[in-house]
């Protein structure tokens, strides 16, 4: 008798959905046209598709489309690229993100005892819309910082920024949108402590975090401090500060979408909305087939 399947240690980020769980999960949230013509095929297998871009990071051109009886294709590939651009535009995208966060909640996999942050940056080598030079990596992209649970779900991608500005100074505005998320799902964040690298280490950004009912919890940056700084130590947990791994590990998830590892959209919404959708699909994977 042969010897059962081993299940995986991490459940895989789905790189397709079923026809039951893109009904359940995704179509609630996406925008779908009241008149002309609809998509005879079913708006199932063009949004498999856009993941498979996502997945793969193959061009537009190179899909893999179903094909008619006679060999032509059934779906072209510019009806996808062009449905990807109006999702990307009118924050369908965004809204399948906000509702797999809701949907964690509503099905108790959050742990918000502790939150993790940092930064990831994207590198542009053609161009584009919102991009600056990284001095430490010589290399021109955009910078996001996504806040997760405990459990590596993501909650919140904060606001995208040049390569060029600092995260520290954009904090702030990314525990706004922390809120605004928490706020429209029903999250309860008060008393949670937030887990973060050295660079995020200001006066500004601790203030900003108590102010927000939360526990910063970032080691102290010395700066090329020859003496030690007076003054009260500041609140520091080295246990909790070691489960910062669990950010890395949800960066990693991210890589595995080819089409995120180098931006090749001009557009920078275009490229902030498939961050979104990798989001979503890591936020999902439990609830999805491989």
């Amino acid at each position: 008798m042969p010897a059962p399947a081993k299940k995986p240690a991490i459940t895989p980020i789905p790189v397709q959905l079923s026809a039951s769980e893109f009904k359940a999960l995704i179509v609630p949230h996406l925008s779908m046209p009241k008149r002309g013509p609809k998509c005879q095929r079913g708006y199932h297998r063009l949004f498999n598709l856009i993941v498979w871009v996502l997945y793969t990071g193959i061009p537009w051109t190179c899909l893999p489309v179903p094909q008619d009886r006679d060999g032509s294709p059934a779906i072209h590939d510019t009806t996808v690229d062009k449905v990807c651009a109006r999702w990307s535009h009118d924050s369908s995208l965004a809204h399948a993100f906000i509702a797999s966060v809701g949907h964690l909640s509503d099905q108790h996999q959050l742990e918000l005892g502790v939150l993790h942050g940092d930064g990831t940056t994207t590198v542009a080598k053609k161009g584009g819309h919102g991009i600056g030079d990284s001095g430490d990596k010589h290399q021109k992209g955009e910078n996001v910082i996504a806040m997760t649970d405990n459990n590596g779900y993501v909650l919140s991608p904060l606001p995208v920024a040049p390569a060029n500005e600092a995260a520290m100074i954009r904090l702030p505005d990314g525990l706004r949108a922390l809120k605004r998320v928490a706020k429209m799902t029903g999250l309860v964040l008060e008393g949670s402590y937030v887990n973060l690298d050295g660079g995020f280490d200001s006066k500004h950004n601790r203030q900003a975090i108590f102010n927000a009912g939360m526990i910063p919890n970032i080691p102290e940056n010395p700066r090329n401090r020859q003496t030690t700084k007076r003054g009260r130590k500041r609140l520091f947990n080295d246990a909790l500060h070691a489960l910062r791994d669990r950010v890395e590990r949800t960066f990693a998830w991210e890589d595995k979408c080819k089409r995120l590892r180098l931006r090749f959209e001009r557009i920078q919404q275009r490229h902030d909305r498939m961050k979104l959708m990798a989001y979503t699909l890591i936020n999902l994977r439990r609830f999805c087939g491989t």
